[in-house]
């Protein structure tokens, strides 16, 4: 799903409520991520919840796996790997996420400590694309 469908997805619902039960769907669709990676290696600090991102490197493009351990933030999880998933270190970069999310309403319509949650996990990709 590109990013411009997952936005038209959020403007059709009507509710914060249906708009959260659609980020738990996505989150459900999400593959499931190896126990083996469930460790503090991967772990994305600043979140409430526990989080692991896991990137890959081929051929220059950076592909993330991921797993929460609560629902909403699993489908953020799907979000923010819809937006910055197979792409190159550059391109992560000068993904304009804020405005991403100011199209989605996520900035006003989450919890404090799952906004800092998703800048942590945001930092986490930015940093992988640093180093990798």
């Amino acid at each position: 799903m590109s990013i411009d469908e997952l936005i038209e997805n959020f403007e059709f619902l009507d509710s914060w409520e249906d708009k959260y039960r659609y980020i738990i769907e996505l989150g459900e669709k999400l593959p499931p991520l190896d126990d083996k990676f469930k460790t503090d290696e991967w772990k994305v600090r600043g979140c409430q919840s526990q989080v692991w991102l896991v990137p890959s490197v081929k051929d220059g493009v950076i592909s993330f796996a991921g797993d929460s351990d609560a629902a909403i933030v699993k489908g953020l999880i799907a979000i923010v790997l819809m937006i910055y998933n197979h792409s190159s270190a550059a391109a992560i970069k000068e993904i304009k996420i804020d405005e991403i999310f100011a199209r989605l309403g996520l900035s006003e319509h989450l919890s404090p400590s799952r906004r800092n949650g998703l800048e942590a996990m945001i930092e986490k990709i930015r940093h992988y694309a640093d180093i990798l």
